[in-house]
This record gives C-alpha cells, sequence and structure tokens, in this order.
C-alpha cells in the first residue's frame, strides 16, 4: 500500500477566516487533478447567489476569496498568508463576488487603496453627493453625506427624509420639478450615463438654492439601478472661480 502523506495544497483568505485545504499526496498526476477540482469549487462557491433574512426581508451579500498555493509561490506559512490576502484585496478591487488565486505581479497596493472606508471618504470628500433610486415613479433617497446635509442645511439624514418625504423630487422648486425630471430622463434616455442639469435645491428651512447637479446612473446589486448625483452651489461657483466665468 503507498504511503500517503497530508500537505497543506492551497490557503485561502475569506473575509477575515483563514482556511488551509488538505489533500492526500500521492502521484503528480492526481495532484494535479486535485488541484484543478479545487479551483472549479471555489470558483463556483464565490458565484452561488447568496442572501439573509431580516424583519422579513431578504438581502443579498457577496464573497470574494483570494488563495496561494503551497508551495508553487509560498515556502512557508507567513508567504502563504501574504500571498493570499494580495489575492483577495486584488479580486475585491474589481467584483464582489469572485476568486483570485496568488500569481507573481499582483499589486502590493491593492490593500491600502481599500483602506479608506466609504464612510470617510463620504464625511471629507469637498463635495455634496446624494445616492437615490433611478425610477421615474419612485425616486427613494437612500443616501447623502455629510457635506450635502451642511450645504442644504438638514441637521441630519432623518430629518432630509422626513421633510423630503424620502423623495428627489422634493429636493426641486416645484416650478422646476417636471421640467428637471424630464432634462434629466431625456439625457439618460439618449443613451447617456451622466446627467448635468441647473435647477433650485430645496433647504431644510423651505428656502432655495441654485446647484448644479451631475448625475450618474448605475447597476446596484442591491437597489438596482441608482443615481449618485454630486452638486455644486452655482453662487459659490462664481465667487470662487469668478475669473475664470468672466473669460
Amino acid at each position: 500500500m503507498k504511503k500517503q502523506t497530508l500537505v497543506p495544497l492551497i490557503t485561502f483568505l475569506l473575509g477575515i477566516c483563514l482556511v488551509s485545504l488538505i489533500v492526500y499526496k500521492t502521484d503528480t498526476h492526481e495532484k494535479e487533478q486535485r488541484h484543478i477540482t479545487a479551483q472549479l469549487q471555489l470558483q463556483k462557491f464565490t458565484k452561488l447567489p447568496k442572501s439573509f433574512s431580516y424583519h422579513g426581508k431578504e438581502h443579498a451579500f457577496y464573497i470574494s476569496l483570494g488563495y496561494a498555493e503551497y508551495p508553487t509561490f509560498a515556502s512557508n506559512r507567513s508567504q502563504l498568508m501574504r500571498y493570499a490576502d494580495a489575492a483577495l484585496y486584488e479580486i475585491k478591487l474589481h467584483e464582489k463576488n469572485g476568486c483570485m488565486v496568488y500569481r507573481e505581479g499582483l499589486r502590493s497596493g491593492a490593500r491600502k487603496q481599500l483602506g479608506f472606508a466609504f464612510k470617510d471618504i463620504s464625511e471629507h470628500l469637498p463635495g455634496a453627493f446624494i445616492i437615490y433610486r433611478a425610477d421615474k415613479e419612485d425616486d427613494e433617497l437612500f443616501f447623502a453625506n455629510d457635506e450635502f446635509l451642511h450645504m442644504s442645511g438638514y441637521k441630519d439624514i432623518d430629518e432630509l427624509f422626513r421633510l423630503t418625504e424620502k423623495s428627489f423630487r422634493n429636493l426641486i422648486r416645484e416650478d422646476e420639478q417636471q421640467q428637471i425630471e424630464s432634462s434629466i430622463w431625456e439625457q439618460i434616455d439618449n443613451g447617456n450615463e451622466n446627467d448635468y442639469i441647473h435647477f433650485h435645491l430645496r433647504k431644510a428651512d423651505g428656502t432655495y438654492f441654485s446647484v448644479l447637479d451631475h448625475g450618474r446612473i448605475v447597476e446596484s446589486p442591491q437597489y438596482g439601478k441608482v443615481f449618485y448625483v454630486l452638486f455644486m452651489d452655482w453662487e459659490d461657483m462664481h465667487i470662487r472661480y469668478n475669473d475664470k466665468f468672466a473669460r
């Protein structure tokens, strides 16, 4: 009977969990077949639809997985962890439910690029933006960053949702609503991903101020089509860039 030796073949990172796959090392052919099977199973696992239920509502979630092979690239456990980590963060830069094996040349800066959390970016980005549902009949507001709330005078996002009834339409001055919405959808329906408009935006105190709106329609796995919208205060732009406008 041929003696079999247990050896770690693949180490992969899944979220914060480290998992080692242990296989029996026999002949070269069998080892290669096990290797191929492992790759296919990991790819299949990440692509499977996943969801959880909370308060009676289903929520989709996604898994990214990076792994490294021993002894193909790594000669010890520390290297194996580092290379699996590099593969994990590389795949996160490209898709939410993907799988990648470590290969030479992966960017070591991938983790650094992902080191800025969305909360940090939304709070410190020098620009006001919101996210809302891209639906002609249901333009539900999902998010507004601190810069937007400060610019428009809302004390927090709950006040914004309450005073606008969570509708983007209600941020637009009433006499402009139909024209602005038509302009946005005309640009999108003509095949553009971006729209550019100028209108008067509602502040928390019921007054309005002039803004430039740059929106982009994207597909969200959780919410379907949504608009990401950047705003600039029209009057403030003229003050800050007066010499540019004068040319």
